[in-house]
């Protein structure tokens, strides 16, 4: 269940970006019963209109500057691929107990953009990823209750001061997260291998039969197992190029790997090699299962 509490409610909330995750986190503030003043921060007159209509904060500018003004908190929700040029604006127009956040799917690279951006307040910002979304963007996409029992992940860099830290974990509680604390370079890591590589391999094995000369005939058939793997392929590419690049210190070990172990398959598969086969395919089922209990037991 989400909630406000009192040393969160009255919290003016300025969020810049209203896509997917940005129009969440207003609809969730809003389900929650949040009372402090939102605003939202778009790139065009178009947004503007669209955010109006939907009612998704209480006032939305085009103008960075105007959007954060009186905010006591700052949510960046754009993509990781403009962070840079946010935090190098944002920086001119915080106020001195204005905390900052942001939602961005790596650390390192976000924290370098924050840093070169916000000179001397960066001990007001507080890195965060939460882990949640779907495959869908823009400013329709939103969905109220997207983080409720979703974990959410801050990385708090040195610098960091602990109010800051504070009200950015009330925030989240706010919405009904669950937050835990973990170094940039180890979510980096991390996401690399359970999040943005299941990403690269969608797109790949998606384009890969789109580009057969069978591919109507292929996808005419693509039983459920074919959309349940390929699901995210449907997510922005413009955005995913950003992220994997971003982080492509991590991926290409991980990326490596994995190319290592389908070279192994396909080598067990032409000689024929049964014993090999079963056992990878073994492993790999006892891990998705315990997995799967595991998720099914935090869901209880």
């Amino acid at each position: 269940m989400t909630g406000t509490d009192d040393a969160f409610a009255d919290t003016p909330v300025a969020i810049v970006g209203l896509g997917l995750i940005g129009g969440s986190i207003a609809r969730g503030l809003r389900q929650a019963g949040h009372r402090g003043r939102l605003t939202g921060c778009v790139v065009d007159a178009a947004d503007v209109a669209t955010a109006e209509r939907l009612g998704l904060v209480d006032h939305v500018s085009t103008e960075l500057g105007e959007a954060v003004a009186g905010a006591a908190l700052v949510i960046v929700a754009v993509p990781v691929g403009a962070m840079a040029s946010v935090f190098a604006e944002l920086g001119a127009h915080l106020g001195a107990d204005t905390a900052v956040t942001d939602v961005g799917s790596t650390k390192m690279s976000v924290i370098a953009d924050a840093r070169a951006g916000l000179g001397k307040a960066i001990g007001r910002f507080v890195p965060g990823h939460p882990i949640a979304g779907t495959e869908h963007s823009g400013l329709e996409a939103g969905v109220a209750g997207l983080f409720n029992q979703r974990r959410v992940i801050l990385a708090p860099t040195p610098e960091t001061d602990a109010d800051a830290l504070a009200r950015v974990e009330a925030f989240w509680q706010s919405l009904g997260a669950q937050i835990s604390e973990m170094d940039a370079a180890h979510h980096d890591e991390v996401l690399a291998a359970t999040s943005h590589l299941p990403h690269v391999l969608a797109f790949a094995l998606v384009d890969t039969l789109a580009r057969m000369a069978e591919r109507t005939e292929i996808f005419a058939y693509a039983a459920g197992g074919f959309a349940d793997f390929t699901r995210i392929a449907s997510s922005d590419p413009a955005l995913w190029s950003d992220i994997v690049t971003a982080n492509r210190q991590a991926i290409g070990p991980v990326l490596d790997r994995y190319i290592g172990d389908l070279e192994q398959l396909r080598a067990a598969i032409a000689a024929h090699d049964g014993d090999t086969l079963v056992a990878a395919f073994g492993r790999a089922k006892q891990a998705r299962d315990r997995f799967a209990q595991r998720s099914t037991n935090d869901k209880a």
